[in-house]
């Protein structure tokens, strides 16, 4: 079945209704790989704007350093933004960086792998570009916890600010973009330096 845009009407919220199997949602997001697709638990699914230049830089040397962490550690698998992930509460999230451990890559099936997997990432990085809402961002952060994951980075580079959630459901600030932020020991030895965002 060919799912496109022009299918689907958007309402006032800027979120799509979803009345789709999991299996077409996939489809859609194919048929229309120049957006940017996610979906909440309540299937909701939100398109949002391409980031800007700064923001893609930024991306890349947050991806380039977790992969160089991850070739050396050899622990799980490191993920882009591109990727989709469906999570317990059957959200489909794309972080701007993820890692996943591999005793939760074993458990996937070779078919679940070619999709968006059935996973939430032991690690996640969401960057704000300047299109994104705070608030909207905190909110899935939450949601990233309450699924599975045991360490996310919200990093707001305009305000020169990160946020650290942890799996225990604490919330640390870093203020200045000075500082390294520690992969804790989630990822061992693995520190971000926030002056590359500058």
């Amino acid at each position: 079945m060919k799912v496109s845009i022009e299918n689907i009407n958007i309402n006032v919220t800027g979120s799509l209704s979803d009345g789709m199997s999991d299996k077409e949602f996939f489809h859609f997001c194919t048929e229309n790989r120049d957006l940017r697709i996610e979906r909440d638990a309540n299937r909701q699914i939100y398109i949002m704007a391409p980031i800007g230049f700064e923001t893609g830089n930024f991306n890349a040397d947050i991806t380039t350093d977790l992969t160089n962490w991850n070739r050396k550690n050899k622990s799980g698998k490191v993920f882009d933004s591109s990727t989709g992930f469906t999570l317990p509460d059957r959200a489909v999230f794309s972080p701007d960086a993820a890692w996943v451990c591999n005793d939760r890559i074993l458990k996937l099936t070779k078919e679940q792998k070619k999709v968006f997997a059935p996973v939430c990432p032991n690690f996640v990085i969401e960057l704000k570009s300047p299109s994104d809402n705070i608030p909207d961002l905190q909110n899935k952060m939450l949601k990233w916890i309450e699924n599975g994951c045991q360490l996310a980075w919200l990093i707001i580079p305009e305000k020169e600010e990160a946020y650290i959630y942890r799996a225990d459901g604490s919330i640390e600030i870093v203020k200045g973009f000075n500082k390294k932020l520690s992969g804790e020991n989630i990822l061992p030895e693995f520190e971000l330096d926030l002056s590359l965002l500058k």
